[in-house]
């Protein structure tokens, strides 16, 4: 039988040197890198706003509890670093749909264009799911995650005006108040937000291997058992140990991954549906 030869209608270009390959490489990573150090540079000029917007879970939490929104500075030198990682990480943020483009550039010419048409979704649903994963961790897991960490305080945190019951009030408990640190603050918040944008992530992933053949709908509902395992894990690990906020991730996790079968058994329908017509469809074996 005659081998199928690749025609120019589905193909872009053919293979290249490796020399050549490398090149392009370097030019897609240089235009990453230019994308990436002038995104940085804006919003290190705006990091104060991008700070108050990082910050309003936790003071929210706070005024929920009448009291004063601020965290302190430990080092002398947490205030330029806190400024540095907010540019890295908003950098990162706004330059990504470049970087994704670049990364695009670089592997399309390789693909046929069924693949290129079956791996563009993919493209564009990643850092969707990723922003719809980081808005859930900050509009829903920060403030329940603070509130429980807040509950631990104790005492009256501003002594009566009364001389005599605040001297009362000092000798019978020491008080226990929230005073955090901002760099520690960024880093728990930024830990919360990269989490969910990355556990958000299954379907895309799971969709992605069904697409290759590497997974199967009914291998993915076979798993279930071990998947609720996995996910219970992940609740307990990402999210303080208060019962709301687990459930609540095991939920919305557990939903993707059910989504993720589903969108996976569209795949195969699809895809028996076409070599059916091609006369290429066999029967499995009973």
């Amino acid at each position: 039988m005659a081998a199928k030869i690749p025609q120019d209608d589905d193909i872009d270009d053919s293979s290249a040197p490796l020399i050549e390959h490398l090149a392009e490489l370097r030019t897609r990573i240089i235009w990453s890198l230019v994308a990436f150090i002038a995104a940085m540079v804006l919003c290190y000029t705006v990091w104060n706003p991008i700070y108050n917007f990082l910050t309003r879970p936790i003071c929210a939490a706070l005024e929920d509890r009448s009291q004063e929104c601020g965290l302190i500075l430990l080092k002398l030198q947490e205030g330029f670093f806190v400024a540095i990682r907010i540019s890295l990480l908003g950098g990162f943020v706004l330059a990504f749909p470049v970087i994704a483009y670049q990364m695009w550039r670089f592997v399309a010419p390789g693909l046929y264009r069924n693949e290129k048409r079956a791996f563009l979704p993919f493209l564009i649903a990643s850092p969707v799911m990723f922003f719809m994963g980081a808005a859930f961790a900050y509009y829903i897991i920060l403030p329940m995650a603070y509130a429980f960490f807040l509950g631990f305080q104790q005492g009256p945190l501003q002594l009566p005006d009364d001389p005599a019951a605040a001297a009362d009030t000092a000798s019978n408990m020491a008080a226990i108040v929230f005073q955090g640190s901002v760099d520690e603050y960024l880093s728990l918040t930024t830990k919360f937000i990269l989490a969910f944008g990355l556990s958000f992530q299954l379907p895309v992933l799971l969709t992605l291997m069904g697409r290759a053949g590497l997974v199967s709908a009914a291998g993915l509902a076979s798993a279930r058992r071990y998947a609720v395992l996995a996910i219970l894990v992940l609740a307990a690990l990402a999210t303080p140990p208060d019962v709301i906020s687990q459930v609540v991730l095991f939920t919305v996790v557990y939903g993707l991954y059910e989504i993720s079968i589903q969108l996976v058994r569209r795949i195969e329908r699809r895809r028996e549906a076409e070599l059916r017509a091609q006369g290429l469809w066999v029967e499995d074996e009973p």
